[in-house]
């Protein structure tokens, strides 16, 4: 088999091989007006800019200016806590996952630095189709988990290398979603936990590259953009890039998880920027879909940018669907528990879920199935395993006579996710799961066997103890450091593995960048003081980079930039 390819979000479980195939390769335009030209790109239909779209994103540098200093005040805590004596095994353990940090850094720095991702089996690096040409997926996925375990050597030299070396005038077909969550939501926390400029502006104006995805006639935008087609010459758009569906959507349609995963990162460029465009377009998702007529209460995956109206009956918390609901139980804590329509939504959409997906198999174990136009798929993906630390996060503020409700639900569904590990040979989770054959947590097809050092499992034992203490879950997380070093860890870095219930597995040659930005930095917290990034100062965007709950308005009422 050929090494593995950078992996997006939603190659998942919720997605067969040959989707994956599709997703690793360019994304393929929508059919192109009848009138397209010969040989010319394809602008698909609806892409054209609206009329307010010139004012809104002309002036995306306001006369305002962030208080930095204001928002570190505000903070309850300092970022990396302020480490009272804990138990010598506890911390064993957290230097432990500093070291493999510092292992998977040092490793990409000397083979690969500069390009997406390290292949640590050939010893170079890869750079995938996936980022519209932009380079350095890895450094800028690191950035805050190097600052957070206090590499301060590694964290100076991935500073270095955006300062001088990451270049955002480039000419490809991006993925909106992977651009948003690892490039402007590292460069985002970046910036919160350091007060570093160049990590702000970087933001800001890769952030005004994505713009033109929303120029559909219902605001949701499409899932591919390309950022080097910017005209400013423009008279009607100064971003005037083209924006296109991915070509295996089904009928030209947007993701749910890809368009309701912006808002957490939009709303803190319109922070940091002082332009509201940011938003109004992050929000447009929203009030759509407060108002599109639910199957069961139940959002599907596919929604046309063009119509407002969902495309295909499929619903599933893994793959395509998972962050979505994420960020709707985030964007209410981020903004200070005042967004109450987010929170309206999360709840019924979570009272949708039990009623309709929530399953319990003939061994006891708990899982939430997926949805396909009212036929039940028994199986759940290692993307859907974040779902229980996400309960949890909304259980700490459901209702008096339903938050022991939803502990123990959200502990039941993480409890089947470390079964999924248990039980296999290499104690590492398959993709993917399922209950229907009479195994259970357990891959039945070739296909789903594989693990690409995924995080969700892991994050969901970070919020679990930090919600609970329970130290079952610290061991549980133990347990898969120590599966990691066994299976992952080769020569110059680590690796995926083809299947995980062979004892001599073979690698696939991919360091994930996720896995640097994510399952170290919750393994690392795992083992950490609850001050360290504490649950009431911060909110994880879906790539695990931290970004602040907005305690108060930290903007400064004049000044300029």
């Amino acid at each position: 088999s050929p090494p593995a390819a950078a992996e997006p979000r939603h190659a998942s479980s919720a997605a067969p091989r040959r989707l994956r195939d599709r997703l690793r390769g360019a994304a393929r335009p929508a059919a192109p007006p009848a009138h397209t030209a010969p040989g010319s790109r394809p602008q698909v239909r609806g892409a054209e800019p609206s009329s307010t779209a010139p004012a809104a994103a002309r002036d995306t540098q306001a006369p305002s200016r962030f208080d930095y200093e204001r928002f570190q005040q505000s903070l309850r805590h300092p970022p990396r806590g302020r480490r009272p004596p804990e138990d010598p095994e506890t911390q064993a353990r957290r230097m432990k996952v500093k070291e493999m940090m510092k292992f998977a850094w040092d490793n990409y720095k000397q083979y690969a630095l500069g390009k997406n991702e390290l292949r640590p089996l050939t010893k170079n690096g890869h750079i995938g189709n996936m980022f519209g040409g932009l380079r350095g997926a890895t450094v800028v996925d690191a950035l805050d988990t190097l600052y957070i375990m206090e590499l301060e050597e590694e964290f100076q030299e991935a500073k270095k290398w955006v300062e001088k070396s990451f270049d955002l005038n480039v000419n490809g077909e991006a993925s909106l979603f992977e651009v948003n969550i690892r490039y402007i939501g590292g460069l985002l926390a970046a910036y919160y936990l350091t007060g570093e400029e160049v990590f702000k502006s970087k933001a800001l104006e890769l952030g005004e590259k994505l713009l033109p995805a929303f120029n559909t006639p219902t605001g949701i935008p499409r899932g591919v953009i390309n950022l080097g087609r910017q005209d400013t010459r423009s008279p009607f758009c100064p971003c005037s890039g083209m924006s296109w569906s991915w070509g295996w959507a089904s009928a030209g349609s947007s993701i749910l998880a890809e368009f309701g995963t912006l808002h957490l990162e939009f709303l803190h460029l319109s922070e940091l920027s002082g332009n509201p465009v940011f938003a109004e377009k992050a929000s447009t998702s929203q009030l759509l879909l407060n108002k599109v007529e639910k199957p069961q209460g139940l959002y599907p995956n596919f929604l046309s940018p063009v119509t407002g109206n969902w495309v295909q009956h499929h619903v599933s918390i893994g793959g395509l669907g998972d962050s979505f609901y994420e960020y709707l139980i985030k964007s209410w804590l981020m903004s200070d528990k005042k967004d109450s329509e987010a929170k309206r939504m999360y709840d019924d959409a979570l009272e949708a879920i039990e009623k309709h997906l929530v399953k319990k198999s003939a061994g006891g174990l708990t899982y939430i199935a997926e949805w396909r136009g009212g036929i039940l798929d028994h199986k759940m993906g290692h993307l859907a395993c974040f779902s229980g630390g996400m309960i949890a996060l909304g259980a700490e503020h459901a209702a008096e006579e339903k938050k022991q409700h939803y502990m123990d639900l959200a502990a039941e569904i993480t409890n089947t996710c470390h079964e999924s590990y248990a039980r296999s040979d290499t104690k590492l989770g398959p993709e993917a799961f399922r209950f229907d054959t009479g195994s259970e947590a357990m891959a039945t097809r070739l296909s789903e066997r594989y693990y690409i050092l995924r995080p969700e499992v892991v994050e969901s034992y970070m919020y679990m103890w930090r919600l609970t203490h329970d130290p079952k879950y610290r061991q549980w997380g133990w347990e898969a450091v120590k599966a990691l070093e066994e299976h992952c860890r080769v020569e110059a870095g680590f690796s995926g593995i083809r299947d995980v219930y062979s004892t001599t597995p073979t690698h696939d040659n991919m360091q994930q960048s996720f896995f640097l930005a994510e399952t170290l930095k919750y393994l690392y917290l795992l083992f950490c003081e609850d001050d360290v990034l504490a649950l009431d100062d911060w909110v994880f965007n879906t790539e695990a980079h931290p970004l602040p709950i907005n305690h108060t308005n930290f903007k400064a009422k004049a000044g300029v930039q």
